[in-house]
């Protein structure tokens, strides 16, 4: 509420704070009568006013001020509606106004100088006054009891004597210090002021009272004083001497006493409990009149005069209404035990219980314990409730953990305390939450009954807190892994040569149980499998762990979908491993026949080289005989896969030597290879097998007039090429034959193409592919080659894919290459030229970077930003537009070579790589040695053959166009040419030219093994001179992208085939992009 009763205010601060000038201004404003209102808000420390400013308008000012309690204020901020805004010349206006004097500073009282600020900071750490100095006007605090309740008004001594209140009110409290009353009075009253207001019911307004009534509220109804801080602020009123008086003698009001209420329980003498309330004060009996606070935190009493008493515990309202109109409860005899048990827990809780004439005994209560209970029941079930127990008296109570509500007794810090102390892992079964809390009830099954039973069990025994009660029947748990034995065996399959069933049986305790039960749990990761009668064993187990990792491997590489488990004579391996895990109990008869060969090749015995041979084989050529001789003995086929140049060829002829040896007159073998390679097997068997007759088949064998069958008869060896085997394979297929070799056999590599299905179609008691690339792009390739000569090791190949080929192309798992190569590695042959050929002269690899002229440069540039917009836009479907890709690659390819292999218009134009190697190859022609260089592109070859043929040096020339192959090949091994150019293609493989010692590559090709066949032309058995290989690159062009591409993928051996742990695929779409980019 606002007031015409203005603070004191210090003009000469206000003058310093606005300046001289709009002080000087403002006085002029105040003289003239401009200040039309003014008041005080002592409720916000404002002076708010209105002053008339020039031409009419008025101006709404407000000045905020503020004290430390000294007798003057001081200006803070002033603000106004006029342009100004801010400390203007109305706000000196109405502070002149409001302080009732318009002279000049020097008209005024002259200020004394102001003390030095040291001095001014350390004297306002001490009091003014003694607390309880009277200096000033004294206040005080009267008390009227009355039947509307205990009122209490602020007074002061009146001129007559006594107290009154005059013009004071609760509400004009800060304004008071202005009409010298002690600053301590008035500091405390509005404290005490404040308190009740925060608390006061039915009142509106901020802190709770009424903006109309805040100057005028002359009464406070000291009952309705809700904060127990009643008492303090007293005792700090009666500290700083404001007294409390009664309004009809004007005595002190005794000291705040110390109450404290009890239910007295008496009993007459039949029994009959009487229960009555009895206050004490100070110790002594006394008769309440009213209490203070709904909470009834004070008492009221007026035994020897009106006295305020402190009460030691709140008081309800009911009890309250009890104390006041003298109630007695009376309780029969006969239900004095259900109050002692029920109503006396309750009670304390409430108020002390006491006995005046000790008739009546509290009983004593005892807990809590906690409870839990376990009902066992059918089928791996228990039911778990957890209990609070509580004894009063002879009485045993229970209460759920976590239920709400008090029945007296309960002792809830104890209880939170058990729960958070129990050193059990009560979590594991969700009978405590994350927060600590217990949980009342929950069920386990299965497994969780186990380990509860097991587990939890035994350490709630042992503590002091916790009772167990065990209910139902429950099973005798045991762990009986030690007793598990794994059996093993192998059932004939009627009309199935080559697969049998698998038996597999798991015993406990020497009862056998169903294999599914355990199959289950290994798939679902649990960790145990528990059985009826309450035995478990951990499926952690080794042997359990490999057994399901096995059985998966048997059922994922087999075609059947349901059954049991079936193996096939190939897999005689993972038989070795799964009977590692037990007891073979029974093994079918045809079963042990077939996989005695195939361990047979775990450790070869030496086969005596044939006599009809006429070459001395190295250790390691005689050791792959004796590997093949093995196979075909056993009627097993494999794959030779020796690295290129050491020597395949002979190996597969001592073979046929052997069986040739062993049988005189046995069915040939057909031998399929590239026809390129058909005249050198021919040339081959002439030279190291003289003694056999060979047969190379050149054409149809309708266009030839040649009758299969007569050709076979009397021969030892029918040669052909892989195309004229698919078509004429029927005549192939109706043939007889001791034994199918492929060579180059990663021809068949494509399970989607003719040939592959004529190969694994064909009759024949052995198939041995020859390769020194069983993998180029990916592990299906693989499976082709090993589903022709070992057909029962991996039937299906969507499965082998899901099982191997994509987990180790996507993620080279070593655990899973380690498990393919066991798989494989009875049916495979691999030597590398490092470990079996250690004096085979060195390779040395260099790259030569050649710099593209400006306009080549422009032109390959151009051409690289078509391609690349083109192809990027076409790579979320690779299947689909693969054509268009590699159409795409191959432009750039030519365009890094030479701009007119891809635009005739650019003929004319200097090849800057074939200047390169025109200078290397006279180089290599005057040093008297002789190369081989290799393009993909046969138009290139030609531009380098005419510009051999410029510049006078001789060559010879072989592409898939050479008609007189062998002819050719035979010239430059016999002649003196320094330089064969070939193309990839026709002459990258099945060529022994070790005549020569260098190698140009002048296009690199994204296959390292394509390129690797090609320098072994050179490097292999029968090379006396070192090795020099060079890769022409053309600098910042898709060549230098091929050669990393290159990189990756020529650890492809060393994940599956080799010892390595990486793996490359097919080129992807991000293989792609990576050329492009």
């Amino acid at each position: 509420m606002q007031s015409l009763i203005y603070p004191s205010i210090d003009l000469d601060d206000a003058e310093s704070h606005l300046g001289a000038d709009t002080y000087r201004r403002g006085l002029d404003y105040a003289r003239e009568g401009r200040v039309v209102r003014c008041s005080w808000n002592p409720g916000d420390d404002s002076l708010v006013g209105s002053v008339r400013g020039n031409r009419g308008r008025t101006y709404t000012t407000t000045a905020q001020l503020s004290t430390d309690y000294a007798d003057s204020w001081n200006l803070e901020l002033g603000l106004c509606t006029c342009p100004m805004q801010v400390d203007c010349k109305h706000v000196a206006a109405i502070l002149i106004a409001a302080s009732g004097t318009t002279k000049t500073r020097s008209q005024r009282a002259p200020v004394p100088p102001a003390p030095a600020v040291w001095r001014k900071s350390l004297d306002s750490l001490f009091p003014t006054s003694s607390p309880g100095s009277t200096a000033g006007t004294p206040l005080a605090i009267e008390l009227n009891l009355s039947a509307s309740g205990l009122d209490a008004r602020v007074v002061r001594p009146g001129k007559r004597g006594g107290w009154v209140a005059a013009d004071l009110s609760w509400g004009r409290l800060p304004a008071l210090r202005h009409y010298g009353y002690p600053d301590a009075h008035i500091r405390v009253l509005q404290e005490f002021y404040a308190a009740y207001r925060a608390g006061a019911p039915n009142q509106t307004g901020y802190y709770g009272y009424s903006y109309a009534s805040y100057g005028e509220m002359k009464t406070i109804s000291l009952l309705k004083f809700e904060s127990p801080q009643l008492w303090p602020l007293l005792d700090e009123l009666r500290r700083v001497g404001v007294r409390l008086v009664h309004a009809q003698d004007h005595h002190d009001v005794l000291p705040c006493a110390a109450a404290r209420l009890s239910l007295d329980v008496t009993a007459d003498a039949s029994g009959n409990l009487t229960v009555m309330p009895l206050l004490e004060v100070d110790g002594a009996a006394a008769q309440a009149v009213a209490f203070i606070g709904s909470s009834g935190h004070g008492v009221v009493c007026t035994d020897g005069g009106l006295r305020l008493a402190r009460m030691d515990q709140p008081v309800s309202v009911t009890l309250q209404r009890m104390t006041l109109g003298d109630q007695i409860l009376t309780i029969p005899a006969a239900e004095a035990v259900q109050f002692t048990a029920e109503y006396y827990p309750k009670l304390r809780r409430i108020a002390a219980i006491t006995s005046s004439d000790t008739s009546f005994t509290p009983p004593t209560i005892t807990g809590p314990t906690l409870v839990l209970r376990a009902d066992y029941r059918d089928g791996h079930e228990v039911e778990l409730t957890l209990q609070w127990a509580y004894r009063v008296g002879d009485n045993e109570f229970r209460v759920n953990v976590g239920a709400s509500g008090d029945p007296g007794y309960r002792d809830l810090d104890t209880e939170n305390g058990l729960a958070r102390g129990i050193d059990a892992p009560l979590e594991r079964f969700g009978l405590r939450a994350p927060d600590g809390g217990l949980i009342a009830r929950t069920r386990l099954c299965g497994l969780e009954t186990m380990r509860f039973t097991t587990e939890l069990q035994p350490l709630l025994t042992g503590l002091s807190d916790v009772v167990l009660e065990v209910t139902g029947d429950p099973v005798d748990y045991r762990e009986a892994g030690e007793s598990l034995v794994i059996g093993v065996a192998t059932d004939a399959v009627p009309g199935q040569t080559d697969w049998f069933d698998l038996d597999i049986t798991i015993t406990v305790e020497g009862k056998q149980i169903p294999f599914v039960s355990v199959f289950t749990a290994l798939a679902s990761s649990q960790s145990h499998v528990l059985l009826a009668d309450g035995a478990y064993f951990a499926v952690d187990k080794p042997e359990l762990v490999k057994l399901r990792r096995l059985i998966e491997e048997a059922r994922a590489l087999t075609d059947a979908d349901e059954g049991p488990p079936r193996i096939s004579r190939f897999q005689a391996g993972l038989f070795d491993e799964l009977a590692a895990l037990g007891v073979v109990t029974q093994q079918a008869d045809e079963w042990c026949r077939q996989v005695r060969g195939l361990r047979a090749l775990q450790g070869v015995e030496p086969v005596p080289v044939p006599s009809g041979l006429r070459a001395d084989l190295r250790p390691y050529q005689a050791d792959g005989f004796s590997w093949l001789a093995t196979l075909h003995a056993h009627g097993l086929g494999g794959i030779l896969a020796d690295d290129m140049g050491l020597g395949k060829t002979v190996q597969s002829l001592a073979l046929i030597c052997h069986v040739q040896q062993q049988d005189p007159s046995p069915a040939p073998f057909l031998v399929v290879a590239p026809s390129s390679v058909v005249a050198n097997w021919a040339a081959e068997a002439a030279r190291f097998a003289p003694e056999l007759s060979v047969a190379a088949i050149s054409d149809t064998l309708r266009r030839a007039g040649i009758d299969l069958d007569e050709l076979a008869t009397g021969t030892n060896i029918v040669v052909t090429s892989y195309t004229l085997f698919r078509l004429d394979f029927d005549a192939y297929a109706a043939q007889t034959w001791s034994g199918l070799i492929l060579d180059e056999a990663q021809y068949v590599k494509n399970r989607h193409a003719k040939t592959y299905q004529c190969a694994r179609r064909l009759p024949a008691p052995v198939k041995v592919a020859i390769t020194g690339t069983p993998m180029e792009n990916n592990v299906m390739e693989l499976w082709s080659l090993l589903s022709i000569t070992a057909p029962g090791l991996f039937p299906s190949p969507a499965k082998f894919a899901d099982y191997y080929a994509k987990p180790i192309e996507k993620t080279g798992d070593p655990e899973l290459l380690a498990l393919l190569r066991r798989r494989i590695k009875p049916l495979v042959k691999r030597r590398t030229k490092e470990l079996v050929a250690a004096d085979l002269p060195a390779k040395q690899e260099q790259l030569l970077d050649i710099e593209l002229p400006p306009r080549h440069r422009a032109l390959y540039d151009k051409r690289l930003h078509r391609e690349r917009q083109k192809v990027l836009g076409l790579l979320d479907d690779m299947q689909r537009n693969r054509f268009t890709i590699l159409k795409s690659l191959t432009v750039l390819r030519q365009m890094a070579l030479h701009p007119g292999l891809v635009d005739a218009a650019h003929d004319a134009m200097a090849c800057a790589k074939i200047d390169v190697l025109v200078e290397q190859l006279r180089d290599v022609a005057d040093g008297g040695h002789r190369a081989l260089v290799f393009s993909q592109f046969t138009r290139f070859l030609g531009r380098v053959r005419d510009r051999l043929g410029a510049e006078g040096i001789d060559y010879c020339y072989l592409d898939g166009r050479t008609r007189n192959r062998p002819k050719v090949i035979q010239q430059f091994k016999e002649g003196t040419a320094p330089v064969f150019l070939i193309s990839l293609k026709a002459g990258g493989f099945g060529l022994n030219l070790t005549e020569a010692d260098y190698c140009f590559l002048l296009d690199p090709w994204w296959n390292p093994a394509t390129e690797t066949q090609a320098v072994d032309r050179t490097h292999r058995i029968g090379q006396m001179r070192n090795v020099m290989v060079y890769r022409l690159i053309a600098r910042d062009t898709i060549e230098d992208k091929v050669i990393a591409l290159n990189a990756r993928k020529a650890k492809l051996f060393a994940s599956v085939i080799d010892d390595g742990n990486a793996f490359a695929s097919a080129l992807t779409a991000d293989d792609i992009r990576g050329l492009l980019t």
